[in-house]
């Protein structure tokens, strides 16, 4: 089974939130929601000695989603063919226990549908394997990258492969969530910070 994910180059991310609007253009996000965010991280330090850095965060893929253990109807699973965590519509009731649940406030609440919402690595692009998300097209700086984390040749394993461990980083694990994404982040941008 594959691990299919994203890997973010921080030290190319230039905020520009082209991922932002590019998701919402591919997934016809509504007016004030969004699968895909931003965050400005710092600046931090004294002058003559600041950094920062920006964080794209969305759905982390995680090995143990707690937001797929606590979906009462299944609507929220990992999909038995491409390994992605998604959310069935047709068996969302709109509890809103899945966005209690994620460690990452990654999902968004559809106010027309009444339904959960998040990213879904544009699985109507990759899930046959011959895809890349939009945002992933879409990044001006191609600071991102898509594939499976257990496949050598893979984009994002090919990525990681050129940094040192001390510069790949994930978001924090706390829940015992083990998210997928990596993000690739340089001493010399910047020192990582534990944000969420």
């Amino acid at each position: 089974m594959s691990r299919n994910c994203l890997v973010v180059n921080l030290d190319r991310c230039s905020g520009c939130d082209g991922c932002v609007v590019a998701c919402k253009f591919e997934n016809k996000l509504e007016l004030g929601e969004y699968w895909n965010r931003v965050v400005a991280v710092g600046p931090t330090g004294t002058h003559p000695d600041i950094e920062m850095y920006w964080l794209p965060v969305q759905c982390q893929q995680c090995e143990n989603p707690s937001c797929v253990h606590v979906c009462p109807t299944g609507a929220s699973y990992r999909d038995p063919e491409t390994d992605v965590v998604l959310v069935d519509k047709s068996k969302c009731i709109g509890c809103k226990y899945c966005m209690m649940a994620c460690p990452y406030g990654v999902r968004t609440f559809n106010e027309e549908e009444k339904v959960v919402e998040k990213c879904t690595l544009c699985s109507h692009r990759t899930a046959d394997g011959s895809g890349l998300p939009n945002c992933v097209i879409c990044c001006c700086t191609g600071a991102r990258f898509y594939g499976d984390l257990d496949d050598p040749n893979s984009d994002v394993s090919k990525e990681l492969a050129k940094y040192p461990n001390e510069c790949i980083h994930t978001l924090p694990d706390s829940a015992g969530t083990v998210p997928a994404t990596r993000y690739i982040l340089s001493p010399s941008i910047a020192a990582w910070k534990e944000l969420v």
